[in-house]
């Protein structure tokens, strides 16, 4: 009998590691030889449950049969209506329910736009560091991925820096705009970044947008946690822009429940047409009764402040990791959003013999910083330099990202794992 198997595509690649594979593997490994605990801030999952109302209507709405059985391709009436209430409040306007898809979750979000909206070769400008999802969701539809860099500043590596001091060069944003652009890529608050995209800056985009007639996709999944004045949305600030942008939410980011896989879009009906269409052909409708959920858990979050609850929380969060640093003197971008924080090892000193496995030989600084962290402090965290292309990753190879959507104490264990850096510096 014949081994040989059909031919794959070749846009998917068997060889190679991605950062979560080398990662959590590592981590994996450093567990089951080391007698300590290891305390994972590297993937930006939760470590504890969803808040108890949006459980409890979980369970409930597994009793009604109905609500087992296909949703319609659109999302549930209750959800759509939940959403509607929601963000009328967002937008300052009433918001209604064609205006809403309900995607299965905010990835497929972004999939669902970009496939209904691209032909081949479109291109799409993405902004650098980027979810790296982006990218595989818009080269399999047959788009071109075209990099506009955030620039960090200057002094990244002797001070403490914020999210606002990522900057925007507008000539070169504008620069990058051919015959060929169809759509930005925009994602505030920030990851990995933790900016939150000032008014000023979202109305320079939104207006070149409009010059160009090209679609904004809002990806704003981390809407709830900004720690700022305010949050600007983009697609609020003229009738002009919110024509041209699609905004994507998430129900797991808001409620920490990231494996409900429920997310939306948020926008004009007639460009929500081509999503929805596409949205059928990907998975045709979303879980029901995590929709009703999710429907639930809105209503009630808009009457037990459950929001600002949640950003306080994170306040505390960052104010219980951030000292560790402020202590060793190691310098970070203070998040403005989200719940990420960019740390610069410049100042760590790890050892020039040290040892990596083959599957680092070739990878970015970051990434072996990352190992030798988890190796010998027990603590994850991600190389960023997995969110760049090849000839830009040395912006950010001094860098880890840490995700704080933890529990405060495996928070406190970690900061004291932290402190044994102070020997490397």
């Amino acid at each position: 009998m014949s081994t040989n198997f059909p031919s794959h595509n070749p846009y998917f690649k068997a060889s190679g590691k991605d950062v979560w594979s080398l990662i959590n593997e590592a981590a994996a490994k450093a567990a089951s030889t080391s007698s300590r605990e290891i305390i994972n801030l590297g993937q930006g999952f939760f470590s504890y449950s969803p808040p108890s109302f949006a459980i409890e209507a979980a369970k409930e709405a597994l009793d009604v049969p109905a609500y087992n059985q296909y949703a319609h391709t659109k999302g549930k009436p209750n959800l759509l209506n939940a959403l509607a209430k929601t963000y009328s409040q967002h937008y300052g306007r009433e918001l209604k329910t064609d205006e809403i898809l309900v995607t299965t979750g905010a990835n497929e979000a972004i999939l669902t736009i970009l496939t209904g909206f691209l032909e081949k070769g479109d291109e799409v400008i993405v902004f650098e560091p980027f979810f790296d999802q982006y990218i595989s969701n818009i080269e399999i539809p047959g788009g071109k991925v075209v990099y506009v860099p955030l620039h960090p500043p200057k002094e990244i590596s002797e001070r403490n820096v914020r999210g606002q001091d990522w900057k925007i060069d507008f000539a070169e944003f504008e620069e990058a705009i051919t015959d060929k652009t169809k759509i930005i890529i925009l994602n505030t608050p920030h990851n990995p970044v933790g900016k939150v995209f000032t008014k000023e800056e979202l109305t320079k985009i939104g207006e070149i947008a409009v010059k160009h007639n090209i679609l904004i996709i809002s990806d704003e999944v981390y809407e709830n946690l900004y720690y700022t004045s305010e949050f600007t949305r983009i697609a609020t600030l003229s009738p002009e822009i919110g024509r041209l942008t699609l905004t994507v939410g998430s129900g797991g980011k808001s409620f920490a429940a990231t494996g409900w896989r429920i997310g939306w879009i948020i926008g004009h009906p007639e460009l929500l047409k081509y999503a929805s269409l596409a949205h059928t052909r990907i998975c045709f409708s979303t879980p029901a009764p995590l929709q009703e959920a999710t429907a639930t858990s809105l209503n009630k979050a808009l009457e037990n402040n459950y929001f600002e609850n949640t950003r306080q929380e994170y306040i505390k969060k960052y104010e219980i990791f951030t000292k560790i640093w402020d202590d060793l003197g190691i310098p970070y971008t203070i998040a403005e959003g989200a719940y990420y924080l960019l740390v610069d090892f410049s100042k760590v000193k790890i050892p020039e013999n040290y040892e990596y496995p083959e599957d680092l030989q070739n990878r970015a600084k970051d990434f072996k910083t990352a190992y030798w962290l988890i190796q010998e402090l027990g603590v994850v965290a991600i190389p960023p330099t997995e969110f760049y292309i090849k000839e830009h990753e040395h912006v950010a190879e001094n860098l880890l990202r840490f995700a704080i959507c933890k529990d405060d104490e495996t928070l406190e264990k970690a900061v004291l794992r932290l402190k044994e850096l102070k020997n490397y510096l």
